[in-house]
């Protein structure tokens, strides 16, 4: 009989990679054998299924619906003379909803239409009694000499008190600057309605008005030329409104008056 190895005709045991060994002779191997139905992981259900988790719901905090608001204008007075349109721009690109209106204002009823509420608020000329408003300087205008195109004050580009003597100056309901301390002589007819009746009667030849340069540019005809007056007082044209009628438009419309953009702080 030939013999056997050591072993006995038994295979020799093979290590498995953990270090222990396992036969592979006879028994089924790992693969084959029969399920227990038990896990042999760590589980703290031994061998139970372990259902999955129920999922956290999502709390979605719906934003509350936007509320639309009134339909409201906001009423902008303006001396003549007074440029707002950049301001009214910028207003309808910021407040497209709320509607702006601009109220023509003659001079003598500035502060009238701020009191009995015509307007929110206004661009008026001084002077002005501020007495119970809120006023903010703007701007100053230059004082000019307004002419007829033939007069020989035109050949100057600019003139002075002294040039005027013996000049007749004619004056109206609507003259901002008052009473000027000119060499000239009194008109023979009285004040006249409005800067623009006063510009009509100098383009006759009769005399001379003395207004802001904006009112000449107003009232401009092709038969009578302006020249700056040196030495003369200034217009102020300021913006003003009732300081117990400050309402959030109006703090706006202040805000873009005074550059401020859409994201300033007050």
């Amino acid at each position: 009989m030939s013999r056997r190895g050591a072993s006995g005709g038994r295979k020799p045991a093979v290590r498995s990679a953990k270090g222990g060994a396992r036969s592979t002779a006879g028994g089924p191997s790992g693969a084959g054998r029969k399920s227990t139905g038990k896990s042999t992981g760590k589980n703290p259900g031994k061998g139970t299924a372990q259902r999955p988790g129920k999922k956290t719901e999502k709390v979605v905090f719906d934003a509350p619906p936007a509320v639309a608001e009134e339909p409201r204008t906001l009423r902008v007075g303006a001396v003549p003379g007074a440029t707002p349109g950049r301001w009214i721009d910028a207003w309808k690109d910021r407040m497209p909803h709320v509607a702006l209106e601009l109220v023509p204002l003659a001079f003598a009823d500035q502060r009238t239409a701020l009191t009995d509420g015509s307007v929110d608020l206004a661009l008026v000329r001084g002077p002005f009694d501020a007495e119970g408003m809120h006023a903010i300087p703007l701007y100053e205008e230059l004082a000019v000499v307004i002419a007829s195109a033939e007069s020989h004050l035109l050949a100057a580009d600019e003139l002075a008190p002294a040039d005027l003597e013996g000049e007749t100056l004619l004056t109206s309901a609507e003259d901002a600057l008052g009473e000027l301390d000119l060499p000239v002589s009194p008109a023979r007819i009285p004040p006249l309605g409005t800067v623009a009746d006063a510009i009509a009667t100098a383009a006759a030849g009769v005399g001379i008005v003395v207004a802001p340069m904006s009112l000449a540019r107003l009232h401009h005809r092709k038969d009578v030329e302006y020249r700056i007056l040196r030495g003369a007082p200034l217009s102020p044209v300021l913006l003003a409104w009732p300081a117990d009628a400050t309402t959030p438009d109006v703090e706006a419309f202040v805000g873009i008056v005074r550059g401020r953009t859409a994201n300033s702080s007050r």
